[in-house]
């Protein structure tokens, strides 16, 4: 049986719409796959944000390992998506701690309905795509969520 994994982006949304968009799809567990958890949109930075998922009832998760490294989000930002995955997969994935921190994730997501936060609004242009097909080869479905 397959397991559901969704992925947003908040770029473009308000805390308000976003949190709507995770709780009205079932979502469980949040897994922030940034490796800044730093915004300058309201409500977007760890501690606000983990304070405003918890008040809805879901748990939050800084998956910092799983974060893009500044190489690979300045590609992104430059609208590169192919060099971004070949950065992300060399420089973290493909990695024994990139290892470990996919399992985890993949046992995160294994106990609760789990969607995947980065910045991004197309998931194309983002990392989390590769973590979401990473995951798939492991038996899970992803459902891209855009608010």
């Amino acid at each position: 049986m397959s397991k559901t994994l969704f992925t947003i982006g908040y770029e473009g949304l308000d805390s308000e719409r976003f949190l709507a968009a995770i709780a009205g799809a079932g979502v469980a567990t949040l897994a922030d796959v940034r490796a800044v958890a730093n915004s300058r949109k309201r409500g977007f930075s760890k501690g606000a944000l983990k304070a405003g998922l918890e008040e809805a009832g879901i748990v939050y998760e800084h998956a910092r390992t799983l974060g893009t490294p500044k190489s690979g989000r300045e590609a992104a930002r430059a609208d590169d998506a192919a060099l971004m995955r070949r950065i992300y997969c060399e420089e973290v994935l493909d990695t024994a701690d990139g290892g470990l921190a996919l399992d985890a994730l993949c046992a995160l997501a294994t106990q609760a309905p789990t969607c995947l936060l980065c910045f991004e609004r197309e998931p194309a242009r983002c990392h989390r795509r590769v973590l979401a097909e990473r995951l798939e080869a492991r038996g899970f479905v992803t459902v891209d969520l855009f608010g």
